[in-house]
C-alpha cells in the first residue's frame, strides 16, 4: 500500500483539504488500477462462489471455513462457466462498445444481451424474454413488463462502468441510465448506478469511507435505496467495530423484497437493496484490507459471490493490481490468459479493452490524453433521476395453485395484483405454448411461452395495478400438445398498502 500512498500523495490528493477538480495520473497507475478492478471482481466472485445463496437471512459466522484450493480459478474459468456471470454479462456491454464505440445504440447492447449463449436468471432472464418478444429498453426492466425490475442484475454486471469512467461517477451513471435500463428500473437501477459511481471514485479518492459516502450521492434521497445507503453509513459509525451488529440493523429494516415472485415473503433475498447494503458493509468495515473486505462482503450472506466481487473490485480499483496480496493474485494470474465463457474476451484482453475505453472517456469528458499520464477530470456526484417501481403494493400471501391448464385453469384472489410461477412440460424444446390471461372476464395478454428455460419468461403471467379488490383470473392454453401439461405452481398475491 505504501506505493500508493505516494502516488497518491504525488497527484496532489493527499492531505488535501478540499477535493480537486482534476487530478493528474500516469497511464502505468491509470491501468493498474482498470486491472485491480478487474482481478478484485474475479477474486472475489471465487472466493464466495460456493456459500452463493446458501445462507439466506443469516450470516455466516467465523467458525465455518470458505474453501479456497489451488488452481480455482483457472479450474472454474475451464470447467464451471456459471459462476463468473458477474464478469461475462459485463464483458457483453465492453465488447460492444469496443465493436461499436461508446455511442452505440442501446438496441445493440439489448440484442447482443439477449442473444448471448448464457442461461440468465431473474431480471435479466425477465429482459431477455421481452427483448425477444420485441419489448426493447427501456421497456423491457420496467417494472409493469419485468416483476425482477428491483432485483440486483445489473448491480452486478455494472462495474465496468465505473472502470471505464475513472474520477467520473456522472459519465458512469450516463452509460448504466441506457444499459442498466435494459433489465432493471428504480432500486434494481440504482443498485448498478451505485456500484458504478463506487468504481469511478476509487479511482481517485484516498480512502473506502470517502468513495462510499461520495457515490451514495449518485442517488436521490428519500428512495429506499438512498435512505438503506444511509443507515449502513451511520450503523457504521454507532457500532465502528461491530460488522454483524449494523448487518442485524439492516435485517430489521431493509431484508424485504417485495418483487421477486421468488423471494417475496421468503428468507431468500434477491433484492439490489439489502445486497448493496452488504457491500457497502464489506467496504466499510473491511477498512482496506482486501482480504478483510472479500471475507464480510461474503459473510453478510445471500447473494455472496456477487457482493464481494463488486467489493473487491472496487477496492482492488483503489489499491491498483500491484498492491493484491499475492496469496490471491497467483490464483488469478495463471488464468489471465482463458476466455471467459460466452466471450472473446480473457482478463488479459479485457485490461486492454478497459484502458482503451478509459482513455476515450478521460478525452470525452474534458481531460487529456498526453504521453505518459492523462489528466482526468473530477465529477462531483449529482443524483440522478427519481424512480421508484412496485409502488402501493406490498405482497401479503404465496398461495399455492398446483392446477393443469386442461385447457382452462382458473383461481381467485382479493388484491391489487399477482405474478403466477409454473412450467411446461413433455413438449418439444423447440416448442412455445400460447397463454390467454383472462382478468375480471376480460382479455388482459397472451403470453407466449417456450420450452426452452433460457428464453422464456421466469412467470407464467402477471398482473399489477389492479383495482384493489376481488380478482378471478382464467388461464386458457391454446395450443396444448398431446401428452405435454401446463402446471401452475404457486402465486405471489400483492394488495395496496
Amino acid at each position: 500500500m505504501r506505493r500508493l500512498f505516494i502516488a497518491l500523495a504525488v497527484i496532489g490528493l493527499w492531505g488535501c483539504s478540499t477535493a480537486p477538480s482534476s487530478v493528474e495520473m500516469s497511464k502505468d497507475m491509470l491501468l493498474d488500477k482498470i486491472k485491480g478492478g478487474w482481478a478484485g471482481q474475479t477474486i472475489g466472485c471465487q472466493y464466495g462462489g460456493p456459500t452463493e445463496f446458501k445462507w439466506r437471512g443469516t450470516l455466516i459466522q467465523d467458525y465455518v471455513p470458505i474453501r479456497w484450493n489451488d488452481g480455482n480459478i483457472k479450474n472454474q474459468l475451464l470447467n464451471g462457466a456459471g459462476l463468473f456471470d458477474d464478469i461475462y454479462m459485463d464483458l457483453t456491454f465492453v465488447e460492444v462498445i469496443d465493436r461499436l464505440g461508446i455511442d452505440a445504440p442501446v438496441d445493440s447492447f439489448a440484442v447482443a444481451f439477449a442473444n448471448a449463449g448464457y442461461t440468465l436468471w431473474h431480471a435479466n432472464q425477465a429482459a431477455r424474454y421481452n427483448i425477444l418478444q420485441g419489448i426493447m429498453p427501456p421497456e423491457s426492466g420496467h417494472w409493469l413488463n419485468n416483476p425482477h425490475a428491483d432485483d440486483l442484475d445489473y448491480q452486478i454486471e455494472s462495474d465496468y462502468a465505473g472502470l471505464m469512467s475513472p474520477g467520473m461517477p456522472n459519465f458512469a451513471s450516463e452509460i448504466s441510465d441506457r444499459i442498466g435500463h435494459i433489465m432493471n428500473y428504480g432500486d434494481g437501477w440504482y443498485g448498478g448506478v451505485y456500484v458504478g459511481a463506487l468504481y469511478a471514485l476509487a479511482f481517485v479518492e484516498k480512502d473506502i469511507e470517502t468513495v462510499v459516502k461520495k457515490a451514495v450521492k449518485t442517488i436521490p434521497e428519500g428512495t429506499r435505496f438512498r435512505s438503506c445507503m444511509d443507515d449502513v453509513i451511520a450503523w457504521y459509525k454507532k457500532y465502528p467495530g461491530d460488522w454483524r451488529q449494523t448487518w442485524f440493523e439492516c435485517q430489521k429494516k431493509w431484508s424485504e423484497d417485495i418483487g421477486c415472485p421468488e423471494g417475496a415473503l421468503q428468507p431468500y433475498d434477491i433484492d439490489a437493496v439489502i445486497n448493496s447494503a452488504y457491500i457497502t458493509i464489506g467496504l466499510l468495515y473491511g477498512e482496506g484490507d482486501f482480504f478483510k473486505t472479500m471475507d464480510i462482503s461474503t459473510r453478510c450472506g445471500q447473494d455472496s459471490d456477487c457482493n464481494p466481487s463488486s467489493a473487491c473490485g472496487v477496492l482492488g480499483t483503489m489499491m491498483g493490481y500491484s498492491n493484491i496480496p499475492e496469496k490471491w493474485l497467483s490464483h488469478l494470474q495463471e488464468a489471465e490468459d482463458i476466455k471467459f465463457p460466452f466471450t472473446h474476451s480473457s482478463l488479459n484482453d479485457t485490461y486492454r479493452m478497459s484502458f482503451r475505453h478509459a482513455l476515450e472517456n478521460i478525452r470525452l469528458n474534458g481531460g487529456e490524453v498526453r504521453e505518459d499520464e492523462v489528466l482526468i477530470k473530477i465529477q462531483k456526484p449529482e443524483p440522478v433521476r427519481l424512480e421508484q417501481g412496485f409502488t402501493d403494493m406490498v405482497p401479503f400471501r404465496r398461495m399455492l395453485v398446483n392446477k393443469f391448464a386442461s385447457p382452462s385453469v382458473g383461481f381467485s384472489f382479493e388484491g391489487n395484483g399477482f405474478a403466477l410461477t409454473g412450467s411446461i412440460n413433455n413438449v418439444e424444446d423447440s416448442y412455445s405454448a400460447q397463454l390467454l390471461v383472462e382478468i375480471d372476464g376480460e382479455e388482459y395478454r397472451t403470453m407466449t411461452l417456450p420450452k426452452d428455460f433460457r428464453t422464456r419468461s421466469q412467470e407464467l403471467c402477471w398482473a399489477y395495478q389492479l383495482p384493489q379488490g376481488p380478482h378471478q383470473v382464467k388461464l386458457t392454453w391454446l395450443n396444448p400438445v398431446k401428452g405435454g401439461n401446463l402446471h401452475c405452481n404457486f402465486a405471489t398475491l400483492y394488495r395496496s398498502l
